[in-house]
């Protein structure tokens, strides 16, 4: 595989070049998706679940779902059940990736005309994907928040943040890993810890200032590679924020972010979606302080770095099991599990840090 992953669980974005054609539940195909450096064809059956298999049609090489053209999409009839049929012989693949129907054949249907199919869920907002190389299950599940399904909280519209180069695509997992002199996005750090258990790592500066001088405390734990969550309470107001990375080609990354904000009331109000509107574009100007320099530097393979800047390279070997196979990965683990804490900063207990109740990571 191009991009070297072994396993992730990360939210899919379209190809490059082409959209989701459709929005909402409804039946119907989505378009086409490149996860990790793979055509991909991604559709909704009519159960309403969302369905990814390998793009091409084994008899043709025609692709499921990026034609617009052909009379059984522009009719409507290409989803059957949750199955899809081929706009060009209308050869039938079911959700596992298998033939099923040949509108002309009355035998069986050829085994070897199988495609791969992909686990998919649909999670607070996103349709999230599950890769491994070798077709393995997933092996921890991708983050939830309970918060999602409150009505007091206002759900996220997600920000599309374009592609960024791969080899900087860890900067959304790494940047909070040091324990910067000055500010990290305007926010100096009072404590730093880093709990790690299996595929989550918290990286958990507890009290700082973000660009806009609000006091916040933010205790990120990623899943993974590609998903990141933080905590934040600021100016009497708490959001979760997502920052999520995709791997989409060798060398290319796709960023989405957005923010959960916690509304005033039992059911969140019109002023508070105003609210949640002006929290997420605060987080995204601070997140996005540091995509120029992502633009413009070297892959950062190896670092100079001080004892003061705390426990980066665990970080990176924790990081490095989604690039194992899964004897390594489950040695790196067994290595890192606990909890390291930051040279000459205070542990969360000695800051006061308790906006960690209830988290479900």
């Amino acid at each position: 595989m191009a991009t070297g992953l072994n396993t992730i669980w990360a939210p899919i974005p379209p190809r490059a070049g082409s959209s989701w054609r459709r929005k909402g539940t409804g039946p119907g195909p989505d378009g086409r998706a490149l996860f990790p450096g793979q055509d991909l064809a991604l559709y909704r059956g009519e159960s309403g679940k969302p369905v990814m298999l390998d793009a091409y049609c084994a008899r043709m090489g025609t692709h499921l779902t990026a034609s617009t053209s052909a009379m059984i999409v522009k009719n409507g009839k290409q989803i059957e059940g949750d199955s899809i049929r081929c706009p060009y012989h209308g050869w039938r693949y079911n959700s596992a990736g298998d033939v099923d129907d040949i509108p002309y054949h009355d035998g069986p249907c050829p085994k070897s005309a199988s495609i791969r199919s992909y686990p998919v869920v649909d999670n607070m907002g996103c349709i999230m994907a599950w890769y491994d190389p070798d077709g393995r299950a997933p092996d921890y599940d991708p983050p939830f928040l309970p918060e999602w399904d409150d009505p007091q909280w206002v759900r996220w519209e997600l920000d599309h943040l374009g592609e960024l180069p791969a080899a900087h695509a860890g900067n959304t997992r790494q940047h909070g890993r040091c324990a910067p002199p000055g500010p990290d996005h305007g926010a100096p750090a009072r404590v730093l810890r880093e709990p790690i258990h299996r595929p989550r790592l918290r990286a958990a500066p507890g009290v700082g200032r973000c660009s806009c001088t609000r006091p916040t405390c933010t205790p990120p734990p990623g899943t993974g590679p590609g998903i990141l969550l933080s905590k934040q309470v600021f100016a009497g107001n708490t959001i979760y924020e997502l920052i999520a990375n995709t791997p989409v080609d060798d060398g290319l990354t796709k960023c989405f972010h957005g923010c959960l904000f916690k509304g005033s009331a039992a059911t969140a109000t019109d002023e508070d979606r105003a609210a949640s509107k002006e929290a997420q574009a605060g987080a995204l100007e601070a997140f996005g302080a540091d995509f120029n320099a992502w633009a413009n530097k070297r892959p950062a393979i190896k670092i100079m770095q001080m004892k003061t800047d705390g426990p980066f390279r665990t970080g990176r070997k924790w990081y490095s099991q989604f690039f194992s196979s899964p004897e390594d990965a489950a040695m790196i683990r067994a290595e890192l599990n606990g909890i390291v804490h930051t040279e000459g900063m205070a542990t969360p207990a000695q800051a006061n840090h308790n906006i960690d109740a209830g988290l479900p990571f």
